[in-house]
C-alpha cells in the first residue's frame, strides 16, 4: 500500500515559499490503478515525482507499506517503474534492442536463455511482438508509450508511474494505453498510478485523484466524480473547480473523505479477493508477497559494456554524424599537408666568416630569409595541427551527454551508476581521440617532414590536447542546460584557442600569463616546438616571440586539463537535470 500523509512541496519564488503540493493525504491499495487529473498547472507532474523521489518533500511522509520513505530510504530502483513524458528510448535502435538494453542495465538475469525469456515476455505483454524488429524512429505515437511501458517492466516493479502517457494520442490509442495499464495492475499487486490531462477512460481506473493548485480536492471512485461536483458530465469539473477557493475544496474533500473511503476500500477488497479467487492463491493472493520482491542491478562491468556497446551501435547508424567524422578524419590532415606538400624541407647554415662582397651578402639574407620561413611555415603547421584536433575534439564531445540528457538521468533513476556512465562516454570517446590524433600525426609527419628530434613526443602531444579539449567539451556538455548551450559554448572554446595561444600573434606580457594556463592549444604547440631539432628550434624563435614552455611542463598542463574536464563531467553526471 502507498500512503501520502500531508505531503507537502513547496519552491522559493519571489523570496517568498510557494507551495506546488500542499498537504496531500491519500492512500492507494495494493494491486490499484489510479488516475491523477485536474487542470494544467495543477501539481499532477509534481506529486508524480515526489512519489517517486524524484522531488525531495518539503513536509509530510510517504510510505509504502508502511514503511517510511521519508526517513528509511526510498525504493529500490527495480521496484519502481517510472514513466516520463518524454521519449526514453533511442531512434536508431529497434524495439527488441530498446527493451534488451533496459535488461542489460537493470536485471541480473543467469544466462542467455533467461534473459530472452524475460524480453519475449515483456514484449508479448505490451502488445510489441510483431514490432520487435522495426526501428524507434518509425514507430507512433502510441507505440512509442507501449515501448516506454514496456522498458519498464523488465525488473517488475511493484510501483508503476507514468506521467501524460496518453498525452497527443487519438482516442483509439489512448484507450488501448489505459487498458494496457489497467491490465498491468492486475499482476503482481502492482500499484500502477497514471497522471492525465484527459477526463475520458476514466471508467478503466479504481480511483480517481482530483488536484487543484497543488491540493487534493477528491480521491474517490470514478462513478462518485459527477456527485461529489455537482456535474452532469466530468468534462464540467475542470470549469467547477474553478468556482471555489483551492482551500474550500480541500477543506470540503476532508470532511467527505471518510464515506468516499469506505467505498473505495470495499471496492479494492472486493476486487483483490476476486483476482485471489481467480489465480487459485485464496486470502494469500492479496497480502502483497511480490511487493517486497526486487532484481538484482547489474554490476559495474555489466552496465559498462552495456552503454558503450549500445554507444558504439548507436555511432554506426547515425549516417549523418558518421559521415561527418569520416569527412572531418580525411579533410582536416589533408587541410594542414597543403601548405607543404614537399615537405618542409631543410634549413641552411651562414657561413663562418663575414660576407665580403654584395653577392656574398645577398647569399646570407637569402638564408636567413629561407629559415626564418622554415621556421614560420613549421611553427603553423604545427598550430594548424593542433587546432583542427581541438575542434575534432569539440565536435566529439559537445553534444555527447547533453543531448541525451533526459535519458540519462532516467537511467539513472533505475539503477545506472553515474561513474559507469561517464566510464561508457570515456572509453568511446577516447576510441576517437586516439583515431583522430594518430592518423593526423602519422599522415601529416609521412607527407611533410615536421622536423621534431623524436616523432613520439609529437603524437603524444597531439594525443594529450585532443584527449584535454574533449575532456573539457564533456564538462561542459554534463553541466550545460541544454545541447544547443553546450555546442555553443565549446565551439566559443575552440575559437578562443588559435588567437590566445601566441603562435601567431604574441600577446602582451599580462595577458599571456593570465589567459595562458586556460588555452590547451598553447600547451601542445610549445611542447612540440620545444622537440624541434635544433637548427629549427632556432629558426622558430626568430619569427615568434612567445615564451615556450619546457615540455615537461607542456605534457603535465595538458595532463591537469584532461583531470579538470573528467572532474567537470563527474560533477555534472552526478548532479539531478530533470528539468
Amino acid at each position: 500500500m502507498l500512503e501520502l500523509k500531508d505531503l507537502t512541496f513547496t519552491i522559493a519564488k519571489d523570496g517568498e515559499d510557494v507551495a506546488l503540493i500542499d498537504k496531500a493525504t491519500l492512500s492507494v491499495p495494493a494491486g490499484h490503478f489510479m488516475a491523477i487529473v485536474g487542470p494544467s498547472g495543477c501539481g499532477k507532474s509534481t506529486l508524480l515525482k515526489l512519489i517517486a523521489g524524484i522531488n525531495v518533500e518539503s513536509d509530510g511522509n510517504l510510505y509504502w507499506n508502511g514503511r517510511d520513505l521519508s526517513t528509511e530510504g526510498d525504493l529500490e530502483p527495480a521496484e519502481i517503474g517510472y514513466v516520463p513524458q518524454f521519449s526514453i528510448a533511442y531512434d536508431q535502435l529497434t524495439v527488441e534492442e530498446s527493451v534488451e538494453s533496459v535488461v542489460r542495465l537493470r536485471v541480473k538475469t543467469r544466462g542467455r536463455a533467461e534473459f530472452h525469456e524475460l524480453v519475449d515476455r515483456v514484449l508479448e505483454q505490451t502488445g510489441l511482438d510483431a514490432l520487435r524488429h522495426r526501428m524507434v524512429k518509425v514507430l507512433s505515437g502510441g507505440q512509442r508509450r507501449r515501448l516506454s511501458l514496456a522498458m519498464e517492466l523488465v525488473t517488475d516493479p511493484v510501483l508503476l508511474l507514468a506521467d501524460e502517457v496518453t498525452s497527443g494520442l487519438d482516442p483509439k490509442s489512448e484507450h488501448e494505453i489505459v487498458k494496457l495499464m489497467h491490465a498491468l495492475s492486475r499482476k503482481h499487486n502492482r500499484v500502477v498510478i497514471n497522471v492525465t490531462h484527459s477526463l475520458a477512460n476514466l471508467d478503466l481506473y479504481d480511483s480517481v485523484l482530483v488536484l487543484h493548485e497543488g491540493r487534493v480536492v477528491y480521491h474517490g471512485q470514478p462513478r462518485a466524480l459527477d456527485h461529489y461536483f455537482s456535474v452532469e458530465e466530468v468534462e464540467e469539473i475542470y470549469p467547477r473547480l474553478a468556482k471555489r477557493t483551492p482551500e474550500d475544496w480541500q477543506t470540503s474533500w476532508e470532511k467527505h473523505r471518510p464515506d468516499y473511503y469506505i467505498a473505495l476500500r470495499s471496492a479494492a477488497d472486493a476486487a483483490a479477493k476476486e483476482r485471489a479467487e481467480e489465480s487459485g492463491e485464496g486470502e494469500s493472493g492479496s497480502g502483497g508477497a511480490d511487493a517486497t520482491r526486487a532484481a538484482a542491478t547489474p554490476g559495474f562491468l555489466k552496465q559498462f559494456s552495456a552503454l558503450f556497446f549500445r554507444r558504439c551501435r548507436i555511432f554506426a547508424r547515425d549516417g549523418g554524424q558518421l559521415f561527418l567524422q569520416i569527412a572531418i578524419l580525411l579533410g582536416f590532415p589533408a587541410l594542414v599537408i597543403l601548405f607543404a606538400l614537399d615537405g618542409v624541407g631543410e634549413t641552411r647554415s651562414l657561413s663562418d666568416r663575414l660576407p665580403q662582397t654584395l653577392a656574398e651578402y645577398q647569399q646570407e639574407k637569402e638564408i636567413v630569409e629561407h629559415n626564418l620561413n622554415l621556421g614560420g611555415l613549421v611553427s603553423g603547421l604545427v598550430m594548424f595541427q593542433v587546432i583542427l584536433l581541438t575542434l575534432m575534439a569539440s565536435n566529439n564531445a559537445a553534444r555527447e551527454i547533453a543531448s541525451e540528457r533526459h535519458i540519462f538521468e532516467k537511467e539513472k533513476f533505475g539503477g545506472v551508476r553515474p561513474l559507469t556512465y561517464l566510464a561508457s562516454k570515456l572509453a568511446f570517446l577516447g576510441m576517437l581521440v586516439v583515431i583522430q590524433s594518430v592518423w593526423m600525426a602519422v599522415f601529416v609527419q609521412n607527407i611533410c617532414h615536421i622536423p621534431t628530434v623524436q616523432f613520439l613526443p609529437q603524437l603524444a602531444l597531439l594525443l594529450l590536447v585532443n584527449a584535454a579539449m574533449t575532456a573539457v567539451c564533456l564538462g561542459i556538455s554534463s553541466l550545460a542546460k541544454t545541447a544547443d548551450q553546450a555546442s555553443l559554448l565549446s565551439i566559443y572554446l575552440v575559437g578562443f584557442q588559435l588567437p590566445l595561444s601566441g603562435a601567431v600573434l604574441a600577446l602582451p606580457p599580462i595577458a599571456g600569463w593570465a589567459t595562458r594556463p586556460f588555452i590547451s592549444a598553447y600547451w601542445s604547440w610549445a611542447g612540440i616546438m620545444n622537440s624541434l631539432e635544433s637548427s629549427f628550434r632556432t629558426a622558430v624563435d626568430r619569427v615568434t616571440e612567445t615564451w615556450l614552455a619546457p615540455a615537461w611542463v607542456c605534457f603535465a598542463v595538458l595532463l591537469a586539463h584532461v583531470a579538470i574536464g573528467l572532474f567537470l563531467a563527474y560533477v555534472g553526471v552526478k548532479k539531478s537535470r530533470w528539468d
